[in-house]
């Protein structure tokens, strides 16, 4: 999960020729709260082709909870916006300075200034879908299922739809638990703590009763062990509580490789993402 920042950076510093080039608008470095803090704020890409208001994707981005950044997805925004949808790429506060509720509460008061404020780059306040990778899937699949992030933001819980790719952290108890003591282990007590008690309470998987809408739910088939049992498990949840769910096996692809493939506009998850936001 650590070399995610290396392998993405390589394409980052193309990303402001790219997104021109592909006609894309992007209003960068928003703040999302009261402060200017480079931390909590976010790109919107965009275009404004059309009258009709276009779905919304929120990304959350991975790293292990301790780094990435809302610019190294360039690629998800220029895509994006190319197909009609308008993507918010958000920073939120890392370990060791933060831990996973104050990350929680950030991506929260970025869905809700979505809500406030994407009409104005075309977006639809009313259709707005939750993605994240990695860490990310865990932080959108927390703030999704825990009802009390929010409530806390004063709103009621606006996200239409939920995407997963390669989620890690669904069930961090079961993880800490029962993982190896390695340097993964020792980085997320940096956001989980030592106490079992947050481990519990920052996993999505203790929560999943509370989620009513719609998921698609991508893990590679290399990927981590630990992803593969609790995708598939959150899946099966799902389905019993007669939610709307989706599980795609992504064939040869390990964790990294789950959000490097959709660098390439044509890859078959865009596919995947735009039907269900079609029949959502």
């Amino acid at each position: 999960m650590t070399t995610l920042k290396n392998v993405l950076m390589l394409f980052a510093f193309l990303g402001q020729i790219s997104v021109l080039s592909a006609q894309v608008k992007i209003k960068k470095d928003v703040n999302y709260t009261d402060r200017n803090d480079e931390s909590r704020q976010l790109n919107v890409y965009y275009k404004k082709d059309t009258v009709k208001p276009k779905d919304v994707i929120v990304f959350i981005h991975g790293g292990s909870w301790s780094s990435g950044k809302k610019e190294t997805y360039w690629w998800l925004g220029r895509n994006f916006a190319r197909k009609g949808v308008v993507l918010v790429s958000i920073n939120y506060g890392l370990a060791p300075q933060n831990q996973y509720r104050q990350m929680g509460d950030d991506c929260v008061a970025a869905v809700k200034w979505v809500k406030n404020h994407i009409a104005a780059y075309g977006g639809n306040p009313e259709r707005i879908f939750l993605m994240g990778h990695s860490a990310g899937g865990h932080l959108s699949e927390l703030i999704n299922t825990d009802p009390r992030y929010f409530k806390k933001a004063g709103i009621a819980n606006p996200i239409k739809g939920v995407i997963l790719d390669d989620p890690f952290g669904l069930d961090m108890k079961e993880y800490m638990s029962t993982s190896e003591k390695d340097h993964f282990y020792d980085d997320f007590l940096q956001t989980f703590s030592s106490d079992p008690v947050n481990w519990e309470d920052g996993s999505p998987l203790h929560y999943v009763q509370n989620s009513k809408n719609p998921h698609l739910i991508f893990y590679g088939e290399k990927t981590y062990p630990a992803i593969k049992i609790q995708s598939e498990r959150l899946n099966k949840i799902l389905e019993k509580e007669q939610v709307p769910t989706t599980l795609y096996v992504i064939k040869g692809k390990k964790h990294v490789g789950m959000i490097a493939q959709m660098i390439f506009g044509g890859n078959q998850l865009y596919g995947e993402i735009l039907d269900f936001l079609k029949r959502t």
